[in-house]
């Protein structure tokens, strides 16, 4: 959720030629109600990924639910809402049926509504193992999901006996849905098209499994204090939260630190293994996400770093308290904050101890799942599961894969390369050098040594490669070697991801193109046929049918129901761009939505202007790239126009920028 929004209205129809005003202030949790409110544009639904876009075919004859024809309204025609809610509200939160506040009230309804997708999440994962299908598994330390109250209502088609019911009780949805916190575990882009992603792949009943880190403070809480941004915690969890299922029977042991030592065999046979080490455990939290109208929940489970020793009594007793907890306190940093401040030595080792908890953990969890069922055959690991690395941060999966297989499985190094290879696929989001993820050698050998030996030995393999294609070059082989040698050689986390994927995806034409032709040239060079294209998109559930229901009653009314599973339905509508009726009518649910805007932030910041301005809206992250700076100054330039009386088929506007800097970011 965006914390902030700077407003700087420009107001010509109420004051003399050559006058203006500004005003700049905060106005807390504006920014997607920007996004979702005054911005349509063309969207397009998300399913497309480098392993999608080589699986799809396979995996949507092989996933045809059972019940996937079936309305589901008639699904839920077995719940009483009324009954559930009162059943929860008195017996599992313990509240006088008298004192409804609003919010145990939404407590209670999330579990009532948990309650209808728990069979159906069940049914899903047992249809998926029934039909032995290709399961995709999407590592992020991202995922902007939003809150997911009216997101399952939408998705069931429970809302309209929701607020029926809710009306008893004398509130209304939008009472229950404010007491939610938005989930702590996204920042931007990258993290709204994660949860785009388990949305799209739920509603088209592809078997995706979402994994990610389970964050106590997630980004942070922002204030502006005096023109400049202050961070506080977000405590999203404080009051807990209800739609996670906590499944402390799969939890996983990840290795830290230590030393690799080599071994024999029974057989003779050499091998290595990682000793010494200082573990945490990897608690897993699933939280569902329901497909629309369908029977299909698919899992987002998240990681939550736990001591493996929480509690030394023994150092309790003599008195060192803080010792005593010092375990529990170092493997909770873990999990602790989304991004933590990499500017420092320590912060840096945090943030690499955060990507591979998120690789180990989620690659533990894959290979039990298979070994539970296959044993150690893995002869068909890499046609029937797919990693999906969303971003740089992940790719160190890539080295743990093979770790797992060859030390943990005793796979031979290249059938176990040959699976990693194969089922790996790597998204870059950014050409930003700062993004790419660069690691020290010298922090790989303290913090992951054993990890350290395997990328020397995939980059060993790899150059030779390259020497055989180029042969005698050193330069290219210096340029796209994975360790980059010097006073202080470092891991090159990208390369390492192009290396170990089978594909290489951009998220826009223009991005696909400048990595081909500039940051990865080389890689491009030697393996066209690895680099492909996929455009970001968004779900049309959140982002139109839920967030903009004047709009989603318009199109229904117009075109039918069909676009919000298909949005190519929407080309239908080019009949009606002439259409005097239908313009009005649209430009009327424009209005009414600016109306909406205006009013909210008027009430939070008492600042009025006129609703039939034209809004200029830009929310990202603040950073040089992103241009806000630019914006400001086309600001300043519109000012200046006013001031000399410029103003000649000038439109009124009000400019609205907001965003958060990183922590570390000046």
């Amino acid at each position: 959720m965006i914390a902030s929004v700077f407003l700087l209205g420009l107001a010509m129809r109420t004051l003399p030629v050559g006058t203006a005003y500004a005003v700049w202030v905060g106005i807390g949790a504006v920014g997607t109600a920007i996004l979702g409110i005054v911005l349509f544009g063309e969207s397009k639904e998300v399913l497309s990924g480098p392993v999608f876009g080589r699986v799809f075919r396979i995996t949507i004859y092989e996933v045809k639910m059972e019940q996937n024809q079936k309305d589901s309204a008639s699904a839920n025609s077995r719940i009483n809402i009324n009954e559930d809610l009162q059943r929860h509200f008195e017996l599992t939160l313990g509240k006088d049926s008298d004192g409804k506040s609003h919010f145990y009230m939404y407590h209670a309804l999330v579990l009532t509504v948990r309650d209808s997708l728990v069979e159906k999440w069940r049914n899903t994962q047992r249809q998926y193992a029934a039909n032995n299908s290709k399961c995709i598994n999407y590592l992020s330390l991202e995922f902007l999901m939003g809150r997911s109250l009216n997101n399952a209502l939408l998705n069931l088609g429970l809302t309209p006996e929701v607020e029926t019911v809710l009306r008893k009780y004398a509130c209304s949805i939008e009472d229950v849905e404010s007491e939610e916190s938005d989930a702590g575990l996204g920042n931007g882009g990258l993290g709204r098209l994660a949860a785009c992603f388990l949305d799209s792949c739920a509603s088209l009943q592809i078997p995706v499994t979402g994994y990610g880190i389970r964050y106590q403070y997630g980004m942070f809480h922002q204030k502006i204090e005096n023109g400049y941004q202050v961070e506080c915690p977000d405590s999203w969890l404080r009051n807990g939260n209800p739609w996670e299922i906590e499944s402390p029977e799969n939890t996983r042991r990840i290795k830290f630190f230590g030393r690799s030592e080599p071994f024999y065999d029974d057989k003779g046979t050499l091998h290595m293994r990682w000793v010494d080490t200082h573990d945490v455990f990897a608690v897993p939290y699933d939280v569902p996400v329901p497909g629309y109208r369908n029977e299909t929940v698919n899992t987002l489970r998240l990681w939550k770093s736990e001591a493996t020793n929480e509690f030394n009594l023994e150092e309790f007793n003599a008195g060192s308290y803080t010792d005593a907890v010092a375990a529990k306190n170092r493997a909770e940093q873990i999990t602790m904050v989304l991004y933590p401040n990499d500017t420092s030595e320590q912060g840096k080792e945090l943030r690499l101890r955060q990507q591979f908890f998120l690789a180990s953990a989620s690659l533990q969890d894959v290979l039990n799942r298979w070994t539970k069922r296959h044993g150690e055959d893995f002869s068909q690991f890499a046609e029937k599961n797919g990693f999906q690395l969303n971003d740089t941060h992940p790719t160190v999966a890539v080295a743990e894969l093979m770790r797992l297989l060859v030390d943990e499985h005793r796979l031979g190094w290249d059938k176990a390369w040959e699976i990693t290879s194969s089922t790996m696929a790597y998204t870059n989001h950014t050409l930003l050098p700062e993004a790419l993820e660069v690691w020290p050698v010298s922090l790989f050998r303290q913090l992951l040594p054993r990890l350290l030996d395997i990328i020397y030995e995939i980059n060993a393999r790899f150059l030779a490669q390259v020497a055989q294609q180029w042969p005698g070059n050193t330069d290219m082989q210096r340029r796209m070697s994975i360790v980059a040698e010097g006073d202080q050689p470092s891991i090159r986390m990208a390369y390492l991801g192009i290396v170990g994927s089978h594909s290489v995806n951009g998220v826009a034409a223009l991005h696909t193109q400048l990595l081909q032709e500039g940051l990865f040239r080389d890689f491009y060079a030697l393996w066209p046929e690895k680099f492909n294209n996929k455009t970001n998109g968004v779900t049309p559930r959140r982002w139109l049918a839920h967030c903009n229901p004047g709009l989603k009653s318009l199109l229904n009314e117009t075109l039918g129901d069909a676009w919000i599973r298909d949005l190519g339905h929407l080309k239908d509508l080019v009949p009606f761009a002439d259409d005097p009726a239908f313009a009005g009518q649209f430009m009327q649910v424009k209005r009414d939505n600016k109306i909406r805007l205006a009013k909210l932030i008027t009430a939070d910041c008492q600042v009025e202007f006129d609703p039939d301005m034209l809004f200029d809206v830009q929310v990202k992250r603040i950073h040089e790239y992103k241009r806000q700076l630019l914006n400001i100054l086309h600001v300043i330039h519109l000012y200046d126009r006013i001031c000399r009386g410029q103003t000649e088929n000038m439109q009124p506007r009000c400019v609205l920028i907001g965003g958060k800097a990183a922590p570390g970011y000046a």
